[in-house]
């Protein structure tokens, strides 16, 4: 049996999302309408989930089609998969020695069992759009597991011919008609979320960066392993305004600027745009995280309830932001310029893009490092800008570090324990400092540094022991010795 490969970009819309959409014109004649009941199956130890695999039966009417798709967890939107179909008489798993379920379980095929279900109306059209032909599908339903309920509304744009820059450009023409969001998860990935632990805010996740991957093939991992990060964050950050999700989503986004300024020498003027863009929802989210953080240390009083409720208000200007057409275009854009992006045919970049990403690494860590030691040798001359600077400084060295620990983590295993030890203090340091030089300026700009208890927040009396520990976190730093060749 040859998988076959599929190529669809997914998008979350809301109930009334979808149905502008059907009544918007764009999805034109009638659609062909389907109820679909999906079993997927595991074994008790989830072995599938393990092995990136996941199994269905779905039954349409009196078919039954088995289904087995090699999952792509790096996916951002786009999704490309191989998957593995054969039709099938009952509800029970047939393995097939032409897919990888064998070899995977082996003697385990027996103990597969159902895990969840997937019941949608699946709504179905084919559309013509610049020279592509695409179908176009809306599923509306739920996925359950025992007690467990969790709606689903999606729409897949997926290739049937043509090229896939089309898909991007037919779904900005339905944003402009129906809200949507970039989707980051197969209805797999949202059913072993269902029978797990409650949602949790989205931590960076290991990058499956390997020494035979080219510079350019490690920045399309990285950048999506980010973008992945900050949408799942955004998810949970609208509904539930967690403060940790927040928190969660900025790093995403700090780690997506940081990415496109470590890979800057193979991106020459490439990506400028989306730059000013990630910087400008950044900002969007500052103000709200700056209030979290000065509430976690103000005390109980006027003071703390003053802050409350400008909290309350950055909250609501971020979801503005967040749910904005220039935020869900930002999605759209990275999504597609790294997939297909102008950066790729540049000739004056080819020799930094087919770098090897061990030596790319490396260059990069080193170019960080020097950065670092240089900028911070005499902390306490330095103004609060140029401590603000030294300060991304050490993040991006810091993220170069953690995108690039799997093409290392062989390699002076001591030596690399000590470095990311001494890195990770010095931050600490310099991030106390610079919530010390925050406090001052955020409750000015709300009108609350006079307030009783506003000394509180703003004190100084502990900077000379805090630069005198950041300057001796800093020497640490410059004395380990590199990790990388």
């Amino acid at each position: 049996m040859t998988a076959a490969q599929e190529t669809e970009l997914k998008l979350q819309l809301t109930e009334d999302a979808a149905e502008s959409l059907r009544v918007s014109g764009l999805l034109t004649g009638r659609p062909k309408t389907a109820m679909q009941r999906s079993v997927y199956f595991d074994t008790p130890g989830h072995d599938l989930a393990a092995a990136s695999l996941s199994l269905r039966i779905r039954r349409t009417g009196s078919k039954r089609i088995q289904t087995i798709k090699q999952a792509d967890q790096a996916a951002v939107g786009v999704f490309s998969r191989p998957e593995w179909e054969i039709p099938v008489r009952g509800d029970t798993p047939v393995p097939d020695d032409r897919t990888p379920l064998a070899d995977v379980l082996g003697e385990q095929a027996a103990q597969l069992a159902p895990v969840f279900a997937v019941a949608v109306t699946r709504r179905t059209w084919e559309v013509s759009h610049d020279g592509a032909r695409i179908e176009v599908v809306i599923d509306q339903g739920e996925i359950s597991a025992a007690d467990r309920r969790c709606p689903i509304c999606e729409c897949e744009l997926e290739l049937v011919s043509g090229s896939p820059q089309a898909l991007f450009a037919l779904a900005r023409r339905i944003s402009a008609a129906a809200p949507l969001s970039l989707g980051v998860l197969s209805k797999s990935e949202r059913g072993y979320r269902l029978i797990g632990p409650l949602p949790q805010a989205a931590k960076a996740e290991a990058i499956p960066l390997t020494g035979d991957l080219t510079a350019a093939e490690a920045f399309g991992r990285i950048v999506l392993s980010c973008q992945r990060q900050f949408r799942l964050n955004e998810d949970l950050l609208l509904a539930t305004r967690s403060p940790e999700s927040l928190h969660q989503a900025r790093v995403a986004l700090r780690r997506l600027r940081s990415a496109l300024a470590i890979f800057q020498p193979m991106l020459g003027d490439h990506g400028a745009a989306l730059r000013e863009e990630l910087r400008w929802l950044a900002g969007e989210l500052g103000d709200a995280r700056d209030l979290d953080v000065l509430l976690v240390r103000s005390p109980d009083g006027a003071l703390r309830d003053r802050l409350r409720t400008a909290r309350a208000k950055a909250y609501d200007r971020m979801t503005t932001a967040l749910l904005s057409g220039r935020t869900r275009g930002l999605m759209l854009d990275l999504a597609e310029w790294i997939a297909m992006g102008d950066w790729q045919s540049d000739p004056a970049t080819a020799d930094a893009r087919g770098m090897s990403a061990h030596n790319f690494a490396a260059k990069a860590l080193s170019r960080f490092r020097r950065k670092v030691k240089a900028g911070g040798r005499n902390l306490a001359a330095l103004n609060d800008e140029a401590r603000h600077d030294l300060r991304k400084d050490a993040k991006k060295l810091r993220y170069a570090a953690d995108f690039f620990e799997p093409l290392f983590q062989d390699d002076h295993r001591k030596a690399h324990k000590r470095f990311g030890a001494a890195l990770s203090d010095f931050q600490d340091r310099m991030g106390a400092l610079n919530d010390l030089a925050a406090a001052p300026l955020v409750l000015e700009r709300l009108g609350l540094i006079d307030m009783p208890q506003a000394d509180r927040l703003t004190a100084t009396a502990d900077r000379d022991a805090l630069m005198r520990a950041a300057q001796d976190a800093h020497d640490r730093l410059a004395r380990a010795r590199k990790y990388w060749a």
